[in-house]
């Protein structure tokens, strides 16, 4: 795994959001993956439940593999 931290500041070397700049928020290590700040977000459908009574759709980011990421300064 690269020498990625949270905090840093990284480029999105390829797919969907390719040129865009963040800040890793999380790390998977095991998955080589991170969350990257407003990047790769997905929409996701939840059912109601006693703690959230109306449900909906929720947006949030999702995982990008490690050596789709390059740190800068």
């Amino acid at each position: 795994m690269k020498k990625i931290k949270i905090k840093d500041k990284v480029l999105i070397l390829s797919g969907n959001h390719k040129g865009t700049e963040g800040i890793i928020v999380k790390i998977f290590s095991k998955k080589n993956k991170a969350i990257i700040q407003g990047v790769n977000m997905i929409k996701r459908h939840t059912k109601p439940t006693p703690v959230k009574p109306k449900g909906g759709i929720v947006e949030k980011e999702a995982p990008i593999h490690v050596s789709n990421l390059k740190k800068i300064k």
